[in-house]
C-alpha cells in the first residue's frame, strides 16, 4: 500500500463531487452581492431562521464527509510512519490511539449516514471539501495531531455542540442524541491530540512551537470567515467547556476566539459591511 497517499487519490464513487475550499473565499458571487448591496452575514444557527432546514442538511452532509476523511486520516497515520520516537516516526502507543479513533470514526460515518437519511438528504447532494484529509497529509506526525486532532477535531466539537443544541431547540430527539454521542467521542480525540502533542515535544520546544503555529493557521482558516466564533450570535459557537475537557487551557481557548475574530474582521474588510 502506498504511503503518504495524496488527496487526489482518495477513493470515491460517482455520487460524490468535490469543491475547493479556497473557491468559497474567491467566489465572484460574493463580489456581486457586495456591489448589489445584498451581501449578508451568516445567520445564527437556529430553528427560527428562514434557511435553518437547508443549513442543517448542508452542515450534516459536511459532517458526514468530514467523518470519512477523519477515518482515512487516522488510518493513514497508523500506516504512513515507521514505529519509533523520531520526528518522522510514530510511537506504537500513538498508533493504537489512532486505531481506536478509526473505530470511532467508522461508527460516526454510520451514524451520519442515518442522520442524513433522517433529514431527507441524499449522499452526494452537497459537495465534498477535502481540507481535513489534506491536513492529515503532513509528513510530521505532530503536525497532523495539531492540524487534525486539535484544530479540525476541535472545530468538530463546536459543530457537534451547535447541532446538539439545534436538535434540542427544534424538538428532534434523534439529532440531539446522535450529536451528543459523537460529541463525547470528539472530546476524546482532541484530548489524545493534546496529550500526544505535549508528550512528543516535551524535550523539543522548537518543534512544539512549529506545531502550535501550524494549528493557529488551521484554526484561523477554519473559523470560516467568522462563521465560528465566541459570540452568542455566531452560527457556530466556540464550545469552551468541552474544549477544556479536551485538554485546552483557558489561554489557548482565548487565542482561538481571537483568531476567529481576526478571520471575521478580514472577511468583513474583503466583502464590505
Amino acid at each position: 500500500m502506498k504511503k503518504m497517499l495524496p488527496v487526489q487519490e482518495l477513493a470515491r464513487d460517482d455520487r460524490f463531487f468535490r469543491s475547493r475550499f479556497e473557491d468559497s473565499f474567491n467566489d465572484p458571487r460574493v463580489g456581486a452581492q457586495r456591489q448589489s448591496g445584498t451581501f449578508t452575514k451568516p445567520e445564527k444557527f437556529s430553528p427560527e431562521e428562514r434557511n435553518a432546514a437547508e443549513g442543517a442538511r448542508s452542515l450534516m452532509h459536511g459532517i458526514f464527509m468530514g467523518e470519512i476523511q477523519a477515518l482515512e486520516g487516522a488510518g493513514r497515520t497508523c500506516w504512513d510512519f515507521k514505529t519509533g520516537n523520531g520526528e518522522d516516526e510514530a510511537p506504537f502507543a500513538l498508533k493504537l490511539d489512532m486505531a481506536r479513533q478509526c473505530w470511532d470514526e467508522s461508527r460516526h460515518v454510520e451514524i451520519s449516514i442515518k442522520l442524513n437519511e433522517w433529514m431527507g438528504t441524499d449522499l452526494g447532494e452537497f459537495a465534498e471539501n477535502t481540507f481535513l484529509y489534506e491536513a492529515a497529509c503532513n509528513p510530521d506526525p505532530v503536525m497532523r495531531l495539531t492540524g487534525v486532532n486539535r484544530a479540525l477535531e476541535g472545530l468538530a466539537i463546536d459543530v457537534f455542540n451547535t447541532m446538539k443544541n439545534f436538535g434540542e431547540k427544534c424538538g428532534d430527539p434523534v439529532m440531539e442524541f446522535c450529536e451528543d454521542w459523537m460529541l463525547a467521542d470528539e472530546v476524546t480525540h482532541v484530548k489524545m491530540g493534546s496529550d500526544w502533542l505535549r508528550k512528543l515535544t516535551e524535550t523539543n520546544p522548537e518543534r512544539r512551537k512549529r506545531a502550535l503555529e501550524f494549528q493557529r493557521v488551521v484554526d484561523k482558516l477554519f473559523s470560516l470567515g467568522g462563521l465560528r466564533s465566541d459570540k452568542d450570535e455566531s452560527p457556530i459557537k466556540l464550545a469552551r467547556r468541552f474544549r477544556e475537557l479536551a485538554g485546552f487551557s483557558q489561554e489557548e481557548i482565548d487565542d482561538i476566539a481571537d483568531v476567529a475574530a481576526e478571520a471575521a474582521d478580514e472577511t468583513l474588510a474583503r466583502v464590505g459591511p
